[in-house]
């Protein structure tokens, strides 16, 4: 063989090694790729739910945003499935739900719901009115109109400090004279309607000045413990009490009330001590002195003497009233 030929065969070997070497590079290089694609490069899931606490009127919005994603799995822990990218779903019972999703089924992942029984409703505001006379007599009975949406109407007649009335049409009879502030309210409206009413007594005496010294001021006193010595008698308590309160009072049932009794002292607001009168015992009282807020006809304070023994019936025959408070 010449020397040509050898350096010709020569050339070729070392043609196909770097070939080989090039061939073995690339292949080495691709399965490394593929190794870390399949250690550090896995799928991640990406869904959401729109709210994870909703009502029973209220519908679970799903969706699924996984890359390449062709198969889907949606349980919704209650038994019942979907197999949709996106959807929604309507829960029959209040409870704490998972929700889980698998992809390609593979990927996981899980969502805690919250169902709860209370159905949100449109709030309608409807404005309430009153129609009827403002003014009448004790033991009379009114009648009064409401105007407005609503099923359910809820009348206070300011005697009772409750609600007196239920539906659109209200008859109420009061048993004592005074002012007081009728109250209309609705399951549709959120403000209640009010309509003042002055109730009379053609009856009952007529005190012109409950504040004025002298004949007045005396007229006062005495009318004060009659009322407070019916109640301790056994008399009617609504129509003395509301007549007191109504009167004197401005309707409020908070006034402070300073009570002498034997010696001893005690304080107390104008509803407890009434009430006190009522399983008390023998008692009777002696002075009623009120005090005046000042630039005002209410009283902010009733200073009461009273002793234990026999009641003088005759302080309540012109105050009792034989009719009973509803």
């Amino acid at each position: 063989m010449s020397d040509s030929n050898t350096k010709q065969v020569n050339s070729n070997s070392q043609g196909y090694v770097i070939l080989y070497i090039l061939l073995a590079v690339l292949l080495l290089t691709g399965l490394i790729f593929l190794f870390k694609s399949s250690l550090f490069e896995k799928r991640a899931i990406d869904a959401r739910i729109l709210k994870d606490e909703i009502y029973l009127n209220e519908d679970l919005v799903f969706t699924d945003n996984t890359p390449k994603a062709s198969k889907w799995l949606w349980e919704f822990g209650n038994g019942e499935r979907a197999t949709t990218k996106t959807g929604s779903y309507h829960y029959t019972k209040p409870d704490t739900y998972i929700v889980r999703l698998t992809v390609d089924g593979e990927l996981r992942q899980e969502f805690p719901i919250t169902v709860r029984d209370t159905v949100r409703t449109a709030v309608v505001d409807s404005v309430l009115t009153i129609s009827g006379p403002t003014a009448g007599l004790v033991n009379e009975e009114i009648r009064l109109e409401g105007d407005g949406e609503g099923k359910d109407f809820e009348w206070s007649f300011g005697e009772t400090g409750r609600v007196d009335v239920k539906g659109k049409t209200a008859l109420y009879t009061y048993r004592a004279p005074g002012k007081y502030v009728v109250r209309l309210r609705s399951d549709k409206s959120r403000k209640p309607a009010y309509l003042n009413i002055l109730i009379t007594d053609p009856n009952a005496e007529i005190v012109d000045d409950f504040v004025a010294p002298g004949d007045g001021e005396r007229k006062t006193i005495d009318d004060i413990r009659a009322r407070l010595q019916a109640i301790a008698n056994g008399a009617d308590f609504n129509s003395n009490y509301y007549y007191l309160v109504n009167k004197y009072m401005c309707n409020s049932e908070k006034v402070t009330v300073n009570v002498e009794m034997n010696g001893k002292k005690k304080q107390t607001d104008i509803y407890s001590y009434c009430m006190g009168l009522t399983f008390g015992g023998e008692i009777a009282v002696d002075e009623a002195e009120l005090t005046i807020k000042p630039n005002s006809t209410c009283a902010s304070l009733l200073n009461i003497k009273q002793h234990s023994g026999t009641a003088q019936p005759a302080a309540t025959a012109a105050t009792e009233s034989p009719a009973k408070t509803k």
